[in-house]
């Protein structure tokens, strides 16, 4: 490519704080929940990668035809890939599924759930030329012009991050945290882009957790020790359904918890939504796990609750025998959605 940056480039990361850091020196961006993707033009080619440096362009050929429209013919974003969900939330699940090897379902999603990309960068403008040697502040000034001119008021496949310098808007986009934000990020205004590093960027996640009745469990691949607890929630009906599991536990731990939950073993386990049910993800230990009887509840820490279950294995953190597991409902996972469509308008109200 004749762009300075040529493709396999890192991009900049970001390391895990625990509160918004305040000053002028901090510019704050909503942390979207997608795929991060770094993307190339040159002329007729088009290069979406990864944040491993795997190519993405196969798997959405819309923001490729939407990038190739512009009228710039050389430049370089940063932004993020996402999936709306068509009431003004983001997908992550839909997102997932364009991820297929079968390019006639890729063409069927793009048409059914078609992604968009959220710029928050500029690499390299539209003469091609790298910019990550200049300020943050001056790339996003340069960002909002690129994006006036080129895609102006957003469109349904290329949207421009807000961003904004006012510590008070970022402490109230953190609190839409949900459905479709993953928290926020914080951005040293005057550095430079640090490619491939953790350095002059945060970012900051609310820390959630959920009282849930331990409905079953798997015994490890090897050693009759136990592997993973699954972990049940109460829906309105008083049926315990089945949303993740929790295995983040010390060996000798396990090995002292397998006998207790061996005498508990006890069908059904969950009278609701049941483990191994088929699924992109399914192995054939998915259905091999052993059900308990409802009396045990544990505290676990987690991050995202998506389609009925926990997205990500899940962080324990105690046992709770003073809870009674009837009283373990889904209301501790709603999450009232964090109006992504609302959150790209190019007009931030404080």
């Amino acid at each position: 490519m004749a762009l300075e940056l040529q493709t396999d480039y890192p991009p900049m990361e970001a390391k895990s704080v625990d509160e918004i850091p305040r000053g002028d020196d901090w510019l704050y961006e909503p942390k979207w929940d997608g795929f991060r993707c770094v993307a190339f033009r040159d002329g007729d080619v088009v290069h979406l990668q990864s944040k491993a440096g795997q190519p993405l362009a196969r798997y959405f050929p819309e923001l490729v035809e939407a990038l190739l429209a512009l009228k710039a013919k050389q430049f370089v974003l940063d932004g993020e890939i996402v999936v709306p969900d068509g009431s003004g939330g983001l997908s992550f699940d839909a997102l997932l599924q364009r991820v297929h090897p079968a390019e006639s379902r890729i063409k069927r999603l793009a048409g059914e759930t078609p992604s968009t990309y959220i710029v928050f960068d500029l690499l390299a403008g539209a003469n091609g030329k790298s910019l990550v040697t200049k300020p943050l502040r001056e790339r996003r000034a340069l960002l909002e012009k690129f994006a006036a001119k080129e895609f102006p008021g957003g469109t349904e496949r290329l949207q421009l991050s807000p961003a904004t310098d006012d510590y008070d808007i970022a402490v109230k986009w953190f609190g839409k945290v949900g459905a479709a934000l993953d928290g926020i990020m914080a951005k040293k205004a005057e550095d430079f882009y640090r490619s491939g590093t953790r350095e002059g960027m945060v970012k900051i996640k609310p820390v959630r957790t959920a009282d849930c009745v331990v409905g079953g469990f798997r015994y490890a691949s090897k050693g009759k020790v136990v592997g993973s607890l699954l972990l049940g929630l109460y829906d309105s009906a008083g049926l315990l359904n089945h949303i993740g599991f929790c295995s983040a536990m010390k060996t000798d731990t396990k090995k002292e918890l397998t006998p207790q939950l061996e005498k508990l073993i006890s069908p059904p386990g969950f009278t609701g939504s049941a483990p191994g049910g088929p699924s992109r993800w399914s192995t054939e230990r998915s259905t091999q796990w052993q059900p308990l009887k409802p009396e045990l509840v544990v505290e676990v820490e987690w991050d995202h609750f998506t389609n009925g279950r926990f997205r990500h294995g899940t962080k324990f953190v105690r046992w709770r025998p003073d809870k009674p597991p009837k009283k373990c409902t889904m209301d501790q996972v709603a999450i009232e959605g964090s109006g992504a469509a609302a959150m790209l308008e190019r007009t931030v109200e404080s």
